[in-house]
């Protein structure tokens, strides 16, 4: 039976609502007036787009681009609060990385198939395509986008987003994004994308870490794009910039197998470069992905000690023994202030600690390395040849700093939620 049917974690409804005021919020023209950030029960996207905007679906057939972690705050799927909304006429199903009922392994393409019980496609946006086609388009007058993100550009989630958009715009289907929380709202770091190294880790226009919420990101594509496009983004109401997990959120389920809690998805842009760099070990098949990395022959509590010393903002590190692979000392992470954490530069200064005690061939040259794609995951070489360099922190950084403030600034524009406040 599939895991929508048979996850019983809530009771059955078309959720809650938008703004108080019952303002529209059309993406392309303005923010809330302020009413939805003033606390109150939190709902998401898709509670307020069943309960204040189902008027978006009236009359149109409406396709849903989801995954496993597509719940609202009862963790009742959104295929399911769709379908049982006697509004909608739901008429075909959308997964992306890891597929619709997130089965696919990392990389793993995955096919197009029928919803077995309610006789509906199923098209893969990782498949034979990543871009969708217009045969992809023909059940449907609407697609709603509900996917939980991180809001970091490498997670591909974002480049489903944007070819989504884009492929819609050239076909006449109109979009609605309904938006969840994203781990490091108030974080933009790390460099802009060098297009020689564009790839579907490196698909938009933004630092690694961006710091938007999906309806965000996609008001921000839709003009950084210039698409012809008849997007909506409904928001959250009872939500601000918060880094926190609050109560009344919905359950974390995982939006990626290795992303199984909050804190593995604060921690993925610090240590996501072990996915190319075989000498780190992320833990990757564990609860604890991506908040430890252990290597061969380092010493725990001087690796420890060295981070410390750096004083990087945000985080926090502890001595780690991995009691499965004795010989690799490593580090834990833990996130003690995420409004200030800076993942990018913090992953800098790892890297040039192992590059210092083990010696850059050990590090870079270690059997399966692929430096080709550490470029891809940061979208530049620039990082990998300043480490293998030689150059400082500092300098790396540097070359960011520019390109990082044109970016906020164009950002601006899109934000729709207020700072958490003190």
């Amino acid at each position: 039976m599939p895991w929508e049917v048979s996850s019983g974690r809530g009771v059955w409804l078309c959720g809650p609502t938008v703004c108080d005021s019952g303002t529209p919020h059309n993406s392309l023209v303005a923010a809330c007036d302020g009413s939805c950030h003033s606390g109150g029960m939190f709902q998401t996207g898709m509670d307020v787009l069943l309960d204040e905007r189902v008027d978006l679906l009236k009359g149109r057939r409406v396709g849903l681009l989801a995954h496993p972690a597509s719940v609202n705050r009862l963790d009742v799927h959104s295929a399911l609060l769709l379908r049982d909304c006697k509004e909608v006429a739901l008429t075909g199903l959308y997964g992306p990385e890891h597929g619709y009922y997130g089965h696919g392994g990392a990389g793993e393409a995955v096919r197009d198939e029928c919803h077995p019980s309610w006789h509906i496609p199923i098209h893969s946006l990782y498949g034979e395509t990543r871009r969708p086609v217009p045969e992809m388009f023909e059940p449907v007058d609407v697609i709603v986008s509900d996917l939980q993100d991180l809001g970091v550009r490498c997670y591909t989630y974002v480049s489903t987003l944007r070819l989504l958009l884009e492929a819609a715009a050239e076909n006449g289907v109109a979009v609605v994004v309904t938006d969840r929380p994203v781990p490091l709202p108030e974080t933009v770091d790390g460099p802009l994308p060098d297009p020689a190294f564009e790839s579907f880790v490196a698909n938009i226009p933004a630092p690694l870490v961006y710091g938007m919420t999906p309806g965000e990101t996609a008001r921000w594509l839709v003009r950084r794009l210039d698409l012809d496009l008849d997007l909506e983004v409904v928001p959250m109401r009872g939500y601000q910039r918060d880094p926190v997990r609050r109560a009344g959120w919905p359950e974390w389920i995982p939006p990626s197998p290795a992303i199984r809690n909050w804190e593995s998805a604060r921690c993925y842009p610090i240590t996501v470069c072990a996915e190319a760099l075989t000498a780190l070990d992320c833990r990757r098949k564990t609860r604890e992905a991506f908040q430890v990395l252990t290597v061969h022959g380092v010493n725990a509590e001087a690796w420890c000690e060295r981070l410390c010393a750096a004083e990087l903002p945000g985080v926090h590190f502890e001595p780690y023994y991995d009691a499965e692979q004795p010989g690799r000392g490593g580090i834990r992470i833990r996130v003690t202030r995420a409004q200030t954490i800076q993942p990018v530069r913090t992953a800098v200064v790892l890297l040039r600690f192992l590059g210092d005690v083990m010696g850059d061939t050990a590090l870079w040259e270690h059997e399966g390395t692929r430096e080709d794609f550490f470029d891809q995951l940061m979208g530049t070489d620039r990082i990998r040849r300043g480490l293998q360099s030689g150059a400082s922190v500092e300098e790396i950084m540097a070359e960011w700093k520019s390109g990082q403030e044109a970016f906020r600034d164009e950002r601006s524009e899109a934000l729709l939620y207020e700072p958490e406040r003190a």
